[in-house]
């Protein structure tokens, strides 16, 4: 159970108790300031009954036993302990009694910590606890990277440093409550101020309604989630983006970043923004081949591709962004601002391309990757048309360059089979193919979103996106829970791979609303109701990726064990998933906004309020037909055709 508001962490287990086992304490900035916080009261701990997430940044844990003396050997509990974890660092402890008479109750909590860091615990190198010394009205430790300490309110009784432990007395007449409330902080730093608890949030707080119960759950889990995850450029506090994900991943990855801002504009473009100034702050400007770059880190590809760039996927993803949230609503003024950034983009993807024809991986003998050419496709014609808006030169030239992809990728990266073809996963320097059926061809569906509600034309023919989606419904490729990184039948397949066979959130939204755009309804509708119903499992706050295993009947996903839960591409991918039944395609600088709903409607009637086009608010209804109906949007938008 992890409560987020960065930077800071709560993470625990179902028991409620804090043992200083595994990831469990509390956390700030990646380190742990708290690792042990052992209640117990009249001398026993209490028998945890229920725990449960209240929010994405606080849980709540009841505790029950009995205490009453001379009370028979009747199993009802008298006292009920009520426990309130705060990602902030607070914690309150509330004693409830239900005793006919007076009871006299001391409370006990052991206190400790190592003070390490994320990375240090996770590789199971943290070391043993840390001396505390008695100070104020808690305790402090200290190291010589960091120092913290938990203060009580009430003060306690007795505060023993050798034994890290605090201690009370509370006498509770029948019916009678009694509180303590510790706050953890790291000396020096202040309390945690979550910018997701700011007054004015970049989120629309968007509802959903209808006959799926999940949906409603999904989107406000997922828009909790995103707000928890929420960090500042600390050198332009005004600039909001999103941390990859907690535990693990609590700081900028700038290609999750820019993909959950894009999924997450139905709310609203001023993280788009924000996310978008932030980056163009870190984009490289000194002459070479690698001008205009963003950077970011290498990730792991799965068993059958090197590691590749994620700075080359963000590079790419920057002009689509871009010119999508201007479609969204993003204001022109602000749009004009960062153009300069997005013109540095396509002029780097333009020098990595050169003479050739496909952008390949900068390392030298690098394949050319499926997906790669997808961003790059996509960032050509939408960055194309930002130009055009704005009377910038260079547009002709990319459009001309995307025509030549495609034309060459439907022969190139086509392999034929007897079952009908698939896309390549990657074509090496020497024209061989790598054949592997995997979730990254999912991207040639995401073409792009251009001006009156038309997509971008994609790199595949009707014909072969007919395959593809024909390959991406398939159980090979649906788990039932979503959508495998790799088929159940290639060669390196594991269901808890990374992006060898785990289902990724982000990889199945992106299938979802590409199948439903394309107009493969039944594939489309088939995996969304399987993340819908994976969403029902985890509380509908999904991870990051979960095991691809085959679903059956009364089977549930099986975790991750190393997956971000929250994640930001997960939380933004709930957003995406539901607004694609409403088929949302808005052109703000022309005024209109062109509905293509699934008419298949797999989730029956489903109403979206709250969200936002054009700076307003914008709320649409799917009937159980199909049919979509505007009930409120900003004033002087159009409907298109």
């Amino acid at each position: 159970m992890i409560c987020v508001a960065l930077p800071g962490l709560a993470i625990s287990t179902a028991q409620g108790q804090l043992n200083g086992r595994g990831l469990e304490g509390f956390y700030r900035a990646g380190r742990r300031l708290l690792s042990r916080c052992q209640v117990r009261v009249a001398g026993r701990e209490p028998l945890t009954v229920q725990a449960r997430m209240t929010a994405a940044d606080r849980a709540r844990f009841v505790g029950t036993l009995r205490a009453s003396p001379g009370s028979g050997t009747g199993p009802d509990p008298d006292v009920v302990v009520e426990r309130t974890r705060d990602a902030d660092g607070t914690e309150r402890i509330t004693l409830h009694s239900a005793a006919r008479r007076p009871l006299r109750l001391p409370l006990e909590v052991a206190l400790g910590t190592d003070l390490a860091d994320l990375t240090t615990i996770a590789s199971g190198r943290a070391g043993g606890e840390l001396p505390a010394s008695v100070r104020d009205s808690g305790l402090r430790w200290s190291c010589a990277a960091a120092s913290a300490s938990v203060t009580a309110d009430p003060p306690p009784a007795d505060a023993l440093a050798s034994a890290g432990l605090l201690r009370w007395e509370f006498e509770l007449p029948p019916g009678g409550t009694a509180s303590v409330e510790l706050r953890v902080r790291q000396d020096g730093a202040g309390p945690v101020r979550a910018v997701g608890r700011a007054a004015t949030s970049p989120f629309a707080t968007a509802q959903a309604t209808g006959d799926a119960p999940g949906a409603q759950a999904l989107l406000r889990t997922g828009i909790e989630d995103l707000r928890a995850l929420l960090l500042r450029d600390p050198t332009h506090p005004a600039d909001l983006h999103l941390a990859a994900g907690a535990p693990w991943r609590c700081g900028l990855a700038p290609a999750e970043a820019l993909a959950a801002a894009r999924m997450a504009l139905p709310l609203g473009t001023r993280l788009a923004a924000g996310t978008l100034r932030t980056l163009a702050r870190t984009q490289l400007t000194v002459p070479g081949a690698r001008s205009g770059l963003i950077p970011g880190p290498r990730r792991d590809a799965g068993p059958h591709l090197p590691p590749d760039c994620t700075g080359t996927e963000a590079t790419l993803l920057f002009p689509a962004l871009l010119a999508e949230a201007r479609r969204w609503g993003l204001p022109e003024h602000e749009t004009e601002e960062l153009l300069p950034s997005a013109e540095r983009c396509l002029t780097w993807l333009r020098t990595a391309v050169g003479d050739g024809t496909y952008l390949c991986a900068p390392l030298p003998g690098g394949p050319a990757r499926c997906e790669t050419q997808a961003h790059a496709h996509r960032a050509a014609l939408l960055g194309a048309d930002l130009l055009d808006a704005f009377g910038r030169p260079g547009a002709a030239e990319l459009r001309h360059w995307a025509q030549e992809l495609r034309t060459a990728f439907r022969e190139d990266f086509w392999v034929e089979d007897r079952g009908g073809g698939r896309p390549a996963v990657a074509r090496a320097p020497d024209g061989r193919l790598l054949p592997h059926l995997g979730a990254a061809a999912v991207h040639l569906l995401d073409t792009g979103l251009l001006g009156g509600g038309e997509q971008a034309p994609g790199l595949l023919d009707k014909v072969q996106t007919e395959q593809l989606a024909r390959l991406l419904g398939g159980t090979a490729m649906d788990s039932g829970w979503g959508l495998r990184g790799l088929a159940a039948k290639e060669a390196g397949y594991n269901p808890f791979g990374h992006r060898a066979g785990a289902v990724r959130v982000q990889e199945t939204a992106v299938a979802v609303a590409g199948l439903a755009a394309a107009g493969y309804e039944k594939e489309a509708g088939s995996l969304l109701g399987g993340v819908l119903a994976a969403a029902e499992a985890f509380g509908h706050r999904l991870p990051e990726m979960y095991a691809g295993e085959q679903r059956t009947d009364g089977s549930a996903p099986v975790p991750h064990p190393a997956a971000c839960r929250p994640s930001a591409t997960a939380a933004a991918a709930g957003v995406l998933l539901l607004t694609t039944l409403a088929g949302i395609r808005p052109d703000a600088p022309a005024g209109t906004v062109t509905l293509r709903p699934v008419r298949s409607a797999p989730l029956g009637e489903v109403g979206l309020t709250g969200l936002r086009v054009a700076g307003s608010p914008f709320s649409v209804r799917v009937s159980r037909l199909g049919l979509a109906l505007v009930e409120e949007a900003a004033d002087g938008l159009q409907l298109g055709v």
